[in-house]
């Protein structure tokens, strides 16, 4: 009976066991859940599970099913890609843990975490992902040795041009341009990169450009020149058109030999060479200071990161680079009219010889020249100076600031036959230079002075509204060049005598004319410090005229009226201490106020109306812009270039200059002159031609505490 049941114990455990294989078979045959692939299309990447590594869990094993090892093993063999910064030094795929036998849970949800990028590479870090399948020790060291599985193809990139390559500073550079990189690293970073940059601060921002680029050349590519380079090299080498010197911008020579070393400096060299030649069309080669020390027209040197960026962001060289050039319509003519210059430079006008003075209605054999020379008709043999060539005379006469007479002498003789190309060349090139010292926005409105020609112009929305005659500083008192704001136009002003013009005119003139004051109705005053002005109360008699026209600038110049009208009758109006004399300064008023002023404005009527002792002033909303220039040449509204005087000897300092006479080259801007109270010092026309540059005078009107030289008029009070 025991024996029966403990057979039937026995048989019913059998049984138990034979029922339950099939299920704990079924049970270890667990689907695995697949490891999503990276954004980089890595395959799958084999990790320990975080939480069973911090918990001290064992980390869990999942049998391979027989199915799962005639899979291509690539994936699981594929090296994953470094993880983080320690994990990136690492050579090789990183080892798979060994995992311990157990049962396998419940797999949870995959979670992504972005790590930090690698060379610009997004990597996905997958935590509480269950790990992949183990394999036995012969199948992972097969694997490990099998190669990785080839990565997805990128989209292929559009085939980079000539006219535009574009290296990206996080990819790695082409076969031929990574050692000339490599050099461009050597260069800029070596101690002797101002050997190839002289200038601190081209060389500081073509160092940070170069950085910024990793390096990459500019203009070379494969190991040779862009088409982009071989254009900026013709620009270069045609700087003249531009009434630039083409020797003061180098181009790199290079060939088919050209070793790694050479290409990276020339690259430098193209580039240093185009930032140089973009700052000589933008602000000039001369530093204004070194012609004349009173020229204050801003600083609008342009930036040397800007320009580096400009050309190498520009699809087209050429125009980048002529973007520099000053805009103005009167820069525009002036190199349209050098290359006119040049392309004649060969061509001479027959001279007309020296000789007696030529009257109208007289005969001379000279006369069939001076028709041809002026382009007018008459016989072949007609020796008669006729009416025709005396007006073409007289004509030239105004021209050149000689009397209108008509008789042909001989500094009319000198005027016809003009000065010889070159000479003409080189007073263009100095308007030229002086362009570029102005500001490229010159205002919507805008008065301009042109010295060495007496006249004034109003411009309104680009257009010339209206011309007058002006009296001009003398040589010894030059008019400054300088742009600033008009603010007020003052009716009846007063003038407070310049401390120069007290110290070097009136007291001279008191030693031997006691009543000069009393002539000129000059007031001495007194201020509460106990220092003496002088100042000239409102009137006809006044040295400001009616009208004065305030644009505040750091040499106490201003336009004004004056009573001595007849001096406008003069062709060379150089008489007054600095400021400009205006001959119609009551038009010029209506214009400003009309152009300036949000109310209704008087004009020029009205305005005259108001003259007498009652001081006004008005204050302009709409603030035009003024400035002082000295065009020695300029293209007339009928396009024919006209020349001037030199009448402050700029020109030929220019001259100096550029043609070696004088240290070449000033590449440093003119220091800010801080305002100065200085004595009149008087040059004779030589030295203000050929010796140094004209000092400035004072023209302050509020008297200066800090200077009195009206010590001897002490006894007037006495």
């Amino acid at each position: 009976m025991c024996i029966g049941r403990v057979g039937r114990l026995l048989a019913g455990a059998l049984l138990a066991l034979i029922v339950a294989a099939p299920m704990a078979a079924r049970a270890q045959e667990q689907v695995v859940v697949p490891i999503p692939p990276s954004f980089n299309d890595h395959p799958p990447i084999p990790q320990d599970d975080a939480r069973s590594q911090q918990s001290g869990t064992p980390a869990v094993t999942v049998p391979v099913p027989e199915a799962a090892a005639t899979e291509p093993k690539a994936a699981a063999a594929a090296p994953p890609p470094p993880q983080d910064e320690r994990s990136a030094r690492q050579d090789g795929p990183l080892p798979l843990p060994a995992p311990p036998a157990t049962s396998t849970p419940e797999p949870k949800a995959a979670a992504t975490e972005l790590v930090p990028p690698l060379n610009d590479q997004r990597t996905v870090r997958h935590e509480d992902v269950p790990s992949p399948p183990a394999v036995n020790a012969p199948e992972r060291k097969a694997a490990a040795t099998e190669p990785p599985p080839a990565s997805k193809p990128a989209a292929a990139a559009p085939k980079a041009t000539d006219d535009d390559i574009k290296i990206a500073t996080d990819q790695p550079l082409g076969g031929a341009d990574a050692p000339i990189a490599d050099k461009l690293r050597e260069i800029v970073t070596g101690k002797r990169f101002g050997n190839h940059i002289a200038r601190a601060p081209d060389r500081h921002a073509i160092e940070a450009f170069y950085v910024a680029r990793n390096y990459a050349p500019l203009w070379i590519h494969d190991g040779r020149l862009t088409a982009r380079a071989t254009t900026a090299i013709v620009r270069l080498k045609d700087a003249a058109a531009d009434g630039l010197d083409a020797s003061a911008y180098p181009v790199p020579r290079i060939d088919a030999s050209s070793d790694p070393a050479a290409l990276a400096s020339g690259d430098i060299e193209l580039t240093s060479s185009l930032l140089t030649f973009a700052r000589h069309l933008a602000v000039g080669r001369i530093a204004p200071s070194r012609v004349f020390e009173q020229v204050d027209y801003g600083d609008h040197t342009p930036q040397p990161a800007d320009v580096l960026k400009t050309i190498a962001d520009a699809g087209d060289v050429v125009v980048a680079l002529d973007s520099f050039n000053p805009p103005h319509e009167g820069f525009r003519a002036l190199k349209r009219e050098l290359a006119a210059l040049r392309a004649h430079a060969g061509e001479t006008h027959e001279r007309i010889p020296d000789g007696r003075a030529i009257r109208p209605g007289h005969k001379d054999a000279r006369v069939p020249m001076l028709h041809a020379r002026f382009g007018l008709k008459g016989k072949r043999h007609d020796t008669t100076y006729d009416s025709a060539l005396v007006e073409a005379i007289q004509a030239l006469q105004r021209r050149h600031d000689l009397r209108p007479s008509g008789i042909i002498d001989r500094k009319t003789l000198a005027a016809i036959n003009e000065p010889k190309a070159g000479e003409v060349i080189d007073r263009v090139l100095a308007n030229m230079e002086r362009w570029r010292w102005l500001p490229r926005d010159l205002g919507s409105t805008y008065v301009m002075v042109n010295v060495p020609d007496y006249t004034l112009k109003v411009v309104h929305r680009q257009r010339v509204v209206w011309r007058t005659k002006i009296i001009a500083g003398k040589p010894q008192t030059p008019t400054p060049l300088a742009t600033a704001t008009m603010d007020s136009v003052i009716v009846n002003p007063s003038w407070h005598v310049p401390q120069s013009i007290i110290e070097n005119e009136l007291l001279p003139r008191y030693q031997t004319d006691p009543n000069i004051f009393d002539r000129m109705g000059l007031e001495l005053k007194r201020g509460r410090d106990g220092n003496i002005s002088v100042v000239q109360p409102p009137g006809a008699a006044n040295a400001l005229g009616r009208i004065k026209f305030n644009f505040p600038n750091k040499f106490q110049v201003y336009l004004h009226d004056t009573p001595q009208k007849r001096l406008f009758k003069y062709g060379r109006r150089a008489f007054s201490h600095g400021c400009m004399r205006v001959e119609d300064p009551t038009k010029l008023g209506e214009l400003v106020l009309n152009f300036a002023m949000k109310r209704q404005s008087p004009n020029a009527h009205e305005i005259q109306s108001m003259f007498g002792s009652d001081k006004r002033v008005f204050r302009l909303a709409e603030k035009p812009q003024v400035h002082l220039t000295y065009q020695t040449a300029f293209v007339d509204d009928a396009g024919k270039l006209q020349l001037r005087d030199d009448i402050y000897g700029f020109d030929g300092r220019i001259e100096d200059i550029l043609h070696g006479r004088q240290p070449r080259v000033a590449a440093v801007a003119p220091p800010s002159a801080s305002k100065r109270n200085t004595r009149t010092i008087r040059h004779s026309r030589t030295e203000a031609t050929n010796g140094e540059p004209p000092r400035p005078i004072e023209r302050q009107e509020a008297y200066n505490p800090s200077f009195n030289p009206l010590r001897i008029f002490e006894n007037i009070f006495r």
